[in-house]
């Protein structure tokens, strides 16, 4: 079992106890359910932005505990006030120290975009992404099917989110696109094993329908990068291990988009 089986695993005992404490109506008459969602594309293409989504995460399976002397609220304000397009939450415990109301903190602090990061293997999250204030979520193709795609961006969409596709290579581009997504992300991080590779989004690029947004995910640590993915015609890098790594995650991020 790898760490992705893992996780999955874990994430089904998880999300079991949360409908059981947390009902689909509390759910549905929380704070930010019927807020007015922000539009990913907007921001995204926005030219005076960055395109980075940057992201607050204190650990990760891979490296450990990257970061866990800053707030989230201080992080994700200097990531905004520095460009940011849109802000990435970990809202997963055990593998990666987040919380859901790391997620919930950042909706009240920002007016950008926010994704929930997280394994999302059952409606019931979705429902609850948007009871959190998120506007955006995640659908990792390496942990479902095709049906469970559809299914769960026509769910989304149906609730005003914003949907982004995560996949790791061809076949699961090819057995996932499904028309209720508004992004595809290339995740350069294999999953099995953690390795990574920003050769994976140059070998997808042309291979994403152009109706959708190209996201370069992971191994971007230098300007450049960014610059050459650019050219290859993506529209959006989720960057988070390369700030959350330094003692000020905002400042450096600030200080890459200078290179920028």
């Amino acid at each position: 079992m790898n760490i992705l089986d893992k996780i999955v695993a874990h994430k089904k005992t998880e999300v079991q106890s949360a409908k059981k404490h947390v009902s689909y109506t509390s759910l549905e008459e929380s704070e930010f359910f019927h807020r007015d969602i922000l539009s990913f594309r907007d921001f995204l293409l926005d030219d005076s932005r960055t395109g980075i989504i940057a992201e607050f995460k204190r650990k990760s399976p891979s490296k450990g505990i990257i970061n866990d002397n800053v707030t989230v609220k201080d992080v994700t304000t200097a990531y905004a006030s520095a460009g940011a397009s849109a802000l990435s939450v970990l809202t997963d415990r055990k593998f990666f120290m987040g919380k859901k109301a790391d997620l919930t903190k950042a909706r009240r602090a920002n007016k950008i975009p926010i994704l929930r990061k997280d394994f999302m293997i059952d409606e019931y999250q979705i429902i609850e992404a948007r009871a959190l204030g998120a506007d955006i979520i995640l659908l990792i193709a390496a942990i479902l099917t095709p049906v469970q795609i559809q299914q769960m961006s026509t769910l989304a969409k149906s609730l005003g989110l914003n949907v982004l596709l995560e996949v790791h290579n061809l076949d699961e581009l090819e057995r996932s696109i499904t028309p209720n997504l508004d992004a595809i992300g290339v995740n350069n991080r294999n999953l099995a094993d953690f390795t990574v590779s920003v050769q994976t989004s140059y070998q997808l690029a042309e291979h994403i329908p152009k109706e959708f947004m190209k996201i370069s995910e992971s191994a971007i640590s230098n300007p450049e990068t960014i610059k050459q993915l650019k050219k290859a015609g993506f529209n959006g890098f989720l960057i988070g291990e390369n700030f959350m790594k330094q003692a000020d995650p905002g400042l450096a991020m600030r200080e890459f988009v200078r290179e920028l």
